[in-house]
């Protein structure tokens, strides 16, 4: 019987020298900032809709906060907004929109990271619930540069009619020689500095015309976007006699003290008369 061949001896490699370079660590390009926008909703014994308005408010692109601020209410508006997903601070008594905002404003700073571009501020009302959508289109007029405060032409971009938006479109017009069609939308965009630029913001409202004439006067820029969102009262309409004049009042005192302040001048840009967003025009 034949020997069976010897195994042969495994080859046993001698360690490899570690791998040298000339070159340094390879240098990593920088990340591209990342802009976003926080939605601040304002809501006042908004139970039935405001976890509709949060999840609409979510699903908006570029947003990557949503912030409620329960302004006193008596049902449990706070409770349905948390659980939709939206962070929630609460005023336990009713303070109104422009306090309220302040608020909200103030604690979305507190969440914006050090050393980044602050978020951009998307102001939505709590009545919105799905129609909150609608209001994508701002965001990107805002966090791309095109504008520093947009707002929203709603229902079909109807002209707002009534004293109060004439008194505000005349004020505006002797600020910049534009004509708003809706000066008295609440549903707007803005970046920090706009909003900065408007506070303290004024009182019930007054508040939208006075953010308008606040941005145009520190030579920021302002553009209207057209939006999905039907119904004349998300345009600030009011709707009874007593309420319609009771904002009449509220917009010429916050009108007029803008004016006694800083006097009317045509130091701010408004890009073009409005905007409709496309993926063409935004390219």
């Amino acid at each position: 019987m034949d020997d069976a061949p010897e195994p042969k001896a495994a080859k046993r490699s001698s360690p490899r020298a570690p791998r040298t370079t000339s070159r340094g660590p390879r240098a990593r390009a920088p990340k591209p900032e990342l802009k976003t926008a926080a939605a601040l909703i304002v809501a006042h014994d908004q139970a039935r809709r405001i976890a509709a308005t949060v999840r609409a408010a979510l699903a908006i692109p570029g947003v990557d906060l949503v912030l409620v601020v329960d302004d006193g209410s008596t049902d449990n508006t706070q409770h349905l907004a948390r659980k939709a997903g939206a962070v929630v601070v609460r005023h336990p008594h009713h303070t109104g929109r422009a306090a309220a905002t302040e608020t909200g404003a103030a604690v979305i700073a507190m969440r914006d990271e050090p050393g980044r571009t602050p978020r951009a501020i998307l102001l939505l009302d709590g009545r919105l619930g799905n129609q909150a959508i609608g209001a994508a289109p701002l965001v990107p007029a805002v966090v791309e540069g095109v504008c520093d405060l947009a707002i929203a032409l709603t229902a079909g971009g109807s002209r707002a009619q009534g004293l109060s938006s004439k008194a505000s479109r005349k004020a505006i017009k002797l600020a910049s020689n534009w004509e708003p069609l809706q000066p008295l939308s609440s549903i707007r965009c803005l970046t920090r500095e706009a909003l900065e630029a408007s506070i303290p913001l004024a009182r019930g409202s007054g508040l939208e015309p006075a953010m308008t004439l606040d941005v145009i006067q520190s030579g920021l820029t302002v553009t209207e976007v057209e939006c999905e969102i039907a119904g004349a009262s998300r345009s600030g309409t009011a709707r009874t006699l007593p309420g319609r004049a009771d904002q009449y009042r509220e917009v010429v005192m916050a009108v007029g003290a803008r004016r006694m302040r800083t006097g009317i001048s045509t130091t701010g840009k408004v890009v073009g008369e409005r905007l409709h967003l496309t993926h063409e025009e935004k390219a």
